[in-house]
C-alpha cells in the first residue's frame, strides 16, 4: 500500500474511521524482526466527547491528537501501562481512534518474550496488552505511521455484516456512546466480548 492510501482513509471523524480501521494492519520493526497484527477492535473519540482527552481543549499532554492525521497519539494510564491511538480527522481538531486489540500475524514469539511469555488471546486481546507486544510507549507518540519502525497498512473496508457497533468499555463518562467496533467472533477482541 502506498503511504497516500494509508493517510486517505484517516481524514473522516472518529467515529467514522474505527470501523475502518478494522481489518488494517499494523507493521512494527524491532531489532531488524518484523512483527505483524492485525487490528479487531477500535474505539473513537472525539473532542465534542466527554471521555476523551481532548474534550477540554489541547494541551501539552495531548498535542498530537490535534495534529495532522495518521500520526500516534501513545498515553500512559493507571500508571504502568500504554495505549496508543491512531489520530484522525482534520489537524486542529482533537480526535483519534483508539487500537483496543489486535490479532498477532507474524512475530508471535518476539511479542510473547515483551509479554513476559504471555501466550494465545492474552497477547493482545487489550489495549495494554498490545502496546506491550509490540513495545509501544511514548517514545513513538507523535510518530507518523507511514514510516517504520511503526506503519500503518489500510486494507479494504469490512464489511458491516462481520463487525459490531456497541458502547465503549474502560471509561466512567458518556460511557452510552455506541463508538466501540470490533471485527464479530474473533476471538482476540477485548474481555471476551467477541461473539
Amino acid at each position: 500500500m502506498s503511504s497516500s492510501s494509508t493517510l486517505s482513509g484517516l481524514l473522516g471523524t472518529a467515529p467514522e474511521v474505527a470501523p475502518r480501521l478494522l481489518g488494517c494492519l499494523l507493521e512494527r520493526e524491532i531489532d531488524g524482526f518484523r512483527l505483524l497484527v492485525r487490528i479487531v477492535e477500535t474505539e473513537a473519540y472525539d473532542q465534542s466527547d466527554l471521555a476523551s482527552h481532548s474534550y477540554k481543549g489541547q494541551t501539552a499532554k495531548n498535542q498530537v491528537m490535534f495534529g495532522p492525521s495518521g500520526h500516534l497519539y501513545v498515553y500512559f494510564t493507571y500508571g504502568m501501562h500504554y495505549c496508543c491511538n491512531v489520530v484522525v480527522g482534520p489537524k486542529g481538531h482533537g480526535s483519534a481512534v483508539l487500537i483496543r486489540a489486535v490479532e498477532p500475524i507474524e512475530g508471535e514469539d518476539i511479542m510473547s518474550a515483551n509479554r513476559h511469555d504471555r501466550t494465545g488471546v492474552a497477547l493482545t486481546n487489550g489495549p495494554a496488552k498490545l502496546c506491550q507486544a509490540l513495545a509501544i510507549n511514548k517514545l513513538l507518540n507523535g510518530h507518523d505511521l507511514k514510516n517504520q519502525p511503526l506503519r500503518l497498512i489500510m486494507g479494504e473496508k469490512l464489511p458491516t455484516n462481520v463487525t459490531t457497533q456497541t458502547t465503549r468499555i474502560g471509561i466512567s463518562r458518556a460511557k452510552d456512546v455506541p463508538w466501540r467496533f470490533y471485527i464479530r467472533d474473533n476471538p482476540y477482541v477485548s474481555r471476551g466480548l467477541g461473539g
